[in-house]
């Protein structure tokens, strides 16, 4: 989501920077091309027209035609303007004394309702919760069933009331059910609909009023761009909605709804489904999510999944081998491993500053990259591992047959390996300061020159040069 968007305010900002002075006219025009970016991207109309005139106005304010870095300012004033688009939003759920509190979630058919209770589940349990998910959508087939194999997966209770047509009934029933189990949490999932009708929502009422829900989230599809709007609206002016879980966050979504639902509906967005997986729900951070629309890159998300998904206990092991110069290929591809938990490649890479809107070296990043890498490591033999330095011509030529590879994918998967081992060797022995700087330099590109950030930019100049060459060649021909 967002790569459009992404790569049309860096093409704005871009021109900007091309210039040491600029006037209000050329500010203007900036507008102008952002305000055609951010329709192309499916925001709502209105929404588009505020943004535009408050972003020009408080450019114009800051001065920012008087300044050196004309560029640079209006990255900060848009960046700034985004987050207040889209915010302020709390994404703690306030727990109730005694309890359970009792979250009702709502939707139209197909949003990825009934997957996100499961997720939501999941993470409530890791803040160490004890949830149960009721199942109130009597109206889809096999929904009943989709939310005890949820339930199952993710270790929940489900509440469910066979042959049931009612689902006030089976919401009171649950709440009951939950005070005598234990269950501090009811996560209530209810039925959605092809379109808004009088129906569905007389339903929802009914159980909102029945059990008096302490949260009610509204799930939205974000691929469907300004209907995800327009159904928050009509729910709210309904249930009064606290907040709204947008899904499909990792689709190839224009990303409308998510700069559009806080400015129409006055709800937040809480939550996003970032992936198919059970533990693919983030919080929803409207200063992150401006540094990723505008190729900032989110380096605290990025942290934060680093120390949900490493063991701390190993990488302490770890750091003291690295320090020690003693960090083999079996470690490297346990990391890469470890790395992998944590999602996609790609959109790990997005998090990193810079890297956002370099589509083209993103497109590099195959899922399957890693794989070629474990295949070439298993291929080796134990001392091989423990010393790359002794994979000469004859063993590259073998480590390459047993993993269906070249042996130049050999060299340079054990190159990219030694600068990793002795870049992480400086870091082992750096001070907290040091290293988050040393980090930026990488991100940044000023240092790479080797691993997978430096592998992935080389080849992106490399494709550059041959277009270059290409564009050259052609005007050779015409002359």
């Amino acid at each position: 989501m967002f790569e459009t968007l992404t790569n049309k305010f860096n093409d704005v900002f871009r021109k900007m920077s091309g210039r040491g002075r600029i006037s209000e006219d050329n500010v203007r025009d900036a507008m102008g091309e952002v305000r055609t970016a951010l329709l192309e991207a499916d925001v709502h109309f209105h929404v588009v027209k505020q943004f535009c005139d408050d972003v020009t106005q408080k450019a114009l304010g800051m001065e920012v035609i008087q300044s050196l870095h004309p560029g640079e300012v209006m990255i900060k004033v848009v960046q700034d303007e985004l987050t207040a688009l889209m915010g302020p939003v709390d994404t703690r759920i306030y727990f109730v004394t005694p309890p359970p509190t009792i979250i009702m979630m709502a939707g139209l058919q197909g949003s990825g309702k009934t997957t996100t209770c499961g997720k939501l589940a999941k993470y409530l349990i890791s803040k160490g919760k004890k949830p149960m998910m009721v199942a109130c959508d009597l109206q889809r087939p096999a929904a009943v069933d989709q939310l005890s194999i949820l339930g199952e997966q993710v270790d929940t209770p489900v509440f469910k009331i066979e042959g049931e047509k009612n689902p006030v009934k089976v919401a009171r029933k649950a709440v009951n059910h939950a005070k005598s189990t234990g269950c501090d949490v009811v996560i209530i999932d209810t039925a959605g609909r092809l379109h808004i009708d009088e129906d569905m929502m007389k339903q929802a009422e009914d159980i909102a009023s029945s059990v008096n829900p302490h949260q009610i989230y509204l799930v939205c599809d974000a691929m469907t761009g300004q209907d995800a709007v327009n159904s928050a609206k009509e729910f709210n002016s309904r249930l009064e909605l606290d907040g709204v879980i947008l899904t499909k966050f990792d689709s190839d979504a224009r990303g409308g709804a998510a700069l559009s639902v806080k400015a129409v509906t006055g709800k937040p967005i809480k939550f996003m489904g970032v992936g198919e997986h059970l533990d693919a729900l983030e919080e929803f951070h409207p200063d992150r999510m401006a540094g990723r629309i505008l190729g900032m890159g989110d380096i605290v998300s990025l942290v934060e999944k680093a120390q949900e998904t490493f063991d701390e206990d190993e990488q302490e092991k770890l750091q003291e081998k690295m320090a020690k110069g003693k960090f083999t290929l079996t470690d490297f591809m346990g990391q890469m491993k470890q790395m992998q938990k944590m999602g996609p490649l790609k959109s790990i890479m997005k998090m990193m500053p810079g890297m956002g809107a370099n589509t083209e070296a993103l497109d590099m990043l195959k899922g399957n990259e890693l794989q070629g890498m474990e295949a070439i490591i298993n291929s080796m033999t134990l001392a091989e591992r423990e010393d790359p330095s002794v994979i000469e011509a004859s063993r590259r030529r073998r480590i390459a047959k047993g993993s269906g590879k070249q042996p130049q994918d050999v060299s340079g998967l054990v190159k990219s390996f030694t600068q990793a081992a002795n870049m992480m060797k400086q870091m082992a022995g750096m001070g907290m300061g040091e290293r988050m700087k040393f980090a930026k330099q990488m991100a940044s590109g000023d240092m790479a020159g080797g691993g997978m950030m430096g592998k992935v930019k080389q080849r992106s100049k490399r494709l550059t040069k041959k277009q270059r060459d290409k564009k050259r060649k052609g005007k050779g021909r015409r002359r």
